[in-house]
């Protein structure tokens, strides 16, 4: 038995136990055991190589009849005119756990089929509706200018496919804006051992500066792009722990693609110092021999990548097995490496680089701000109200009296904020250009709590829609959430800044025996709002999934406002 293989069936086996339950929620029907560890594989992958939680991992499944060989499916927020969208399929073998049985090449010809289908926003396809959703809201957003980038992966517990199964993806000549991956059990263990410590020696090319700074050592100069594909040879995502945009360089983008182009054209290769931001590097400690001038071997223990993980991912991609050759085009190219030594003790300060040199692109900041004075007041705050708040990504947790703080900013932002576009199709943004908005200074934790509650209930609606439902329920949640955070403020005939801690007891009882009553208002006021909006006239799905990313149904919403109050 192959050993990543039996490591992965391990954590498979004990996920679809552990969520066997919502597995079946998510998927809408009795699961064997079999079928069971089936799910929790492709909830692992997704949960490992996009760094989900486990809850946002079972939302994203999508598999069942008319998925199209879909199985999983998952939408980013809109970055310079362009969305990435990650498709899975996942192959599970539980039977052959040596991990020698190849991606069959029936499972590629679905997955080639689904790009050719699912993104033509005129082929008319028949989805089951978890996938349809998705499907609607990827169209609109084509039909509105927008470029997706698309990536699948294909995951197994065993090898990749064929030259002839790869020869049906080339015929498609789909370009760059698509990319199909295969990722087994061997990258998922090394992912999942990423905690383990980076030792190396790096080699700098000239002259360099270092200094001691306020008790950080700092060494600046160039490395060979060759090194940097040589690391990430040896090491992977071991290196990019800490890197807030580490799975970022998996995807195709215009940003790597010109990395790409650059690298391989021998005439401006030489210029690829000049053209790049260069990398930043921290560790633990770094020796070299001070008494050379130039051209140094540093030995390095503890070694993180905190910015640059696109381009060092980028570069190892491009050149791959000939990291370790002449350089193609024959003049080799170097990237400006910044490598800073911390004090163990240093968190904050790690913290606030990482923040400062990526900050300039739309990442996740959850992780920067989670030290924020104003989390560590809320987290207090939900203490004493008897909530758990996971103010870091990955805590563990996920009852129903934790609050995740990206939920925390998506349902605040919908409902105190009144901005619930921004709150679904912006979360990027939630603890970056939108963080003061969210995170007011007199936001209290009785409002996260109560908002967050309320939030529940629309998106419970959204993921399992009652029988008869309208088609809005599955892209309204948050419009849904805000309409009931009115309803609620009404019934307890006070205004925002009244809900704390002395009325929290009222708020909750209220959402408990009338959050069902209050998501009812919000559907009628939704429909009525649509009515104002598009007349008699039938609505798509594409068209409800615009119409809510876009937020021009908010005015025709506010209308009737005093129905909810």
């Amino acid at each position: 038995m192959n050993i990543h293989v039996s490591i992965i069936d391990q954590q498979v086996r004990g996920l679809a136990e552990r969520q066997k339950a919502q597995l079946e929620d998510a998927l809408g029907k009795t699961l064997d055991d079999t079928a069971a560890r089936s799910a929790a594989f492709l909830v692992l992958c997704a949960k490992v190589l996009l760094d989900l939680s486990e809850d946002e991992a079972i939302e994203a499944l999508t598999e069942g009849g008319n998925d199209f060989g879909v199985d999983a499916l998952l939408v980013g927020d809109v970055s310079d005119s362009e969305f990435v969208v990650t498709l899975f399929q996942g192959k599970y073998n539980h039977a052959n756990l040596e991990g020698t049985k190849g991606f069959p090449q029936s499972g590629v010809e679905k997955a080639v089929q689904a790009v050719r289908a699912l993104f033509d926003p005129s082929a008319s396809v028949t989805m089951n509706p978890r996938l349809e959703a998705h499907v609607a809201d990827i169209r609109s957003r084509i039909l509105d200018g927008y470029i997706p980038q698309v990536r699948f992966l294909l995951c197994s517990n065993g090898q990749p496919w064929s030259a002839e199964a790869q020869e049906v993806i080339d015929r498609e000549k789909f370009g760059a804006g698509v990319k199909f991956e295969h990722a087994n059990h061997d990258q998922l263990v090394r992912i999942l051992q990423s905690t383990a410590k980076v030792n190396d020696t790096l080699e700098f090319s000239g002259k360099v500066i270092v200094e001691d700074l306020n008790y950080t050592r700092v060494f600046i100069g160039k490395i060979p792009v060759t090194e940097l594909a040589r690391l990430m040879s040896t090491h992977g995502d071991r290196l990019l722990e800490r890197n807030i945009r580490r799975y970022l360089g998996l995807h195709g983008n215009r940003v790597n693609e010109a990395i790409r182009t650059t690298l391989v054209d021998p005439k401006e290769s030489p210029n690829f110092y000049f053209y790049n931001n260069g990398v930043t590097l921290i560790c633990d400690r770094f020796d070299y021999n001070a008494l050379q001038s130039e051209n140094h071997k540093v030995r390095i223990e503890g070694l993180q990548i905190i910015n640059g993980g696109q381009t060092s991912k980028t570069i190892w991609q491009t050149l791959g097995a000939q990291a370790s050759l002449p350089f193609p085009g024959g003049q080799p190219a170097y990237v400006l490496a910044r490598l800073y030594q911390v004090p163990k003790d240093s968190q904050p300060l790690v913290q606030m680089i990482t923040y400062a040199t990526n900050s300039q692109n739309p990442v996740d900041l959850k992780d920067l701000r989670s030290n924020d004075a104003r989390q560590r007041d809320l987290e207090l705050s939900m203490q004493e109200l008897g909530y758990d708040y996971r103010r870091q990504r990955g805590s563990s947790g996920t009852g129903p009296m934790d609050i995740a703080v990206g939920v925390a900013a998506e349902a605040v932002l919908s409902i105190w904020r009144e901005s619930p576009q921004q709150a679904k199709f912006r979360t990027t943004e939630h603890f970056g250009k939108l963080y003061d908005e969210i995170f007011t200074e007199d936001l209290n934790g009785a409002q996260v709590v109560i908002a967050v509650l309320l939030f529940r209930i629309a998106e419970n609606k959204r993921k399992r829609p009652p029988e008869g439902a309208p088609a809005l329920v599955r892209h309204g949640s948050c419009f849904a959430a805000m309409i009931m955070g009115w309803a609620l403020l009404g019934a307890m005939q006070i205004s925002l800044h009244k809900l704390d801690h002395r009325t929290f007891a009222k708020a909750k009882q209220l959402v408990e025996t009338q959050g069902e009553l209050f998501f009812e208002l919000a559907v009628q006021m939704l429909q009525r709002g649509l009515r104002s909006l598009y007349g008699d006239q039938s609505i798509s799905q594409t068209q409800l999934a615009a119409t809510f990313r876009r937020g021009d149904l908010i005015e025709h919403i506010v209308r009737g406002r005093d129905l909810a109050t």
